[in-house]
């Protein structure tokens, strides 16, 4: 088979496509034929040679990847025939493989694909739409509601903007571009506003007041986040996620494609911060100050919960699959052709995708 091996850390052109052995799935396990991989920008970031939090570096030479769909076509021992030709799609986990046209899984992690998705969408779903639904958990968003989506054409924002509308709620995004505030439109935002303008904000108060927003859905963090927090209203929730929180994301994919970089971006009120030892700035000051604000607005900060979602996550990748094949959550994909995995980090890296990022084999 074919796959995109990394050798050595470093840059998108460090991502090789050559061909490897076929991988034999063992007991309890299938061997799926690739129609679809999931790209993340945690791919990206072990890539580099950057550890999240407590994820180790892989091994070299590696495989990327963690979400995989497409078609079984072996099983290892012990495993129930009845996988065997069928449309799965699976979060591999901690163990990486799914930069390839052929890819080993657990059996007990399988998701039957609905009819009505491609293998491209439910590979979305199984990622990305699973940390919607926890970071939706416990939300309870209502026609009263106004709800602001920053980067709302990458992979979570576009589901969250859909959810909010489908609940609703009166729907916010913010994208960077004429392209992708075009797209956030025609996902159902009430307001698309480019987040790239300096009126961005303005845009929104003119529309809705001076601080209109409930429910803030932050997956970028930084500059952008704090503009964006000056139009909670009081008593409002911030929900950090993604890029805002990258040692969360860590455990979780944030799919923030649309979100400018992170590296360097302060962390906002309530997400843990991200500074590391090679830093030269201390941002605790940041921290404590918009932790600050947050308690004298009457704010509640709700960051990812990692341990949520792993505890949880079978549920959570039903809810997601549920939604999609019932045509409330439509993802978008960009899709590359699994030899081009150096151009889909490339364009995932310079903010150049609208949407999950998906390899085709």
């Amino acid at each position: 088979m074919y796959a995109v091996r990394l050798h050595a850390f470093g840059p998108p052109e460090n991502l090789t496509y050559e061909e490897v052995p076929d991988p034999l799935p063992g007991p309890g396990q299938v061997r799926i034929r690739v129609q679809a991989a999931g790209v993340h920008l945690l791919d990206a970031t072990l890539r580099a040679g950057r550890r999240l939090g407590p994820l180790p570096l892989p091994e070299l030479p590696t495989v990327l990847g963690r979400e995989v769909a497409g078609t079984v076509t072996s099983l290892g021992e012990g495993t129930d025939a009845g996988w065997l030709g069928r449309r799965v799609t699976v979060h591999l986990g901690a163990a990486p493989g799914g930069y390839a046209q052929l890819a080993v899984a657990d059996a007990a992690a399988l998701q039957a694909i609905p009819e009505t998705l491609t293998p491209a969408q439910a590979v979305a779903m199984i990622g990305t739409g699973r940390t919607v639904m926890g970071v939706l958990h416990g939300t309870d968003l209502g026609p009263d509601d106004t709800v602001l989506v920053l980067s709302a054409a990458g992979g979570m924002g576009a589901l969250l903007t859909q959810y909010a509308k489908h609940r609703g709620a009166h729907v916010i995004g913010a994208a960077g571009g004429q392209d992708k505030t075009a797209a956030v439109s025609r996902l159902g935002a009430d307001l698309a506003v480019d987040y790239t303008r300096a009126d961005w904000s303005e845009r929104i108060r003119a529309a809705y007041g001076e601080r209109p927003v409930r429910h803030l859905f932050d997956g970028p963090g930084g500059a952008l986040a704090r503009t964006a927090l000056a139009l909670l209203a009081p008593g409002g929730t911030h929900h950090a996620y993604g890029g805002s929180s990258t040692l969360l994301s860590a455990v979780d994919d944030p799919s923030t494609t649309d979100a400018p970089p992170t590296t360097d971006a302060p962390p906002t009120a309530g997400s843990p911060s991200t500074h590391s030892p090679g830093d030269d700035t201390d941002d605790s000051s940041t921290q404590t100050s918009g932790t600050d604000e947050a308690a004298a607005r009457g704010l509640t900060v709700r960051p990812l919960d990692p341990a949520f979602i792993q505890a949880h996550k079978r549920e959570l990748e039903d809810e997601s699959l549920t939604l999609a094949a019932d045509g409330v959550l439509t993802p978008l994909v960009h899709p590359f052709p699994l030899a081009q995995a150096a151009a889909a980090h490339r364009a995932l890296e310079t903010r150049g995708t609208t949407g999950k990022v998906v390899l085709v084999p």
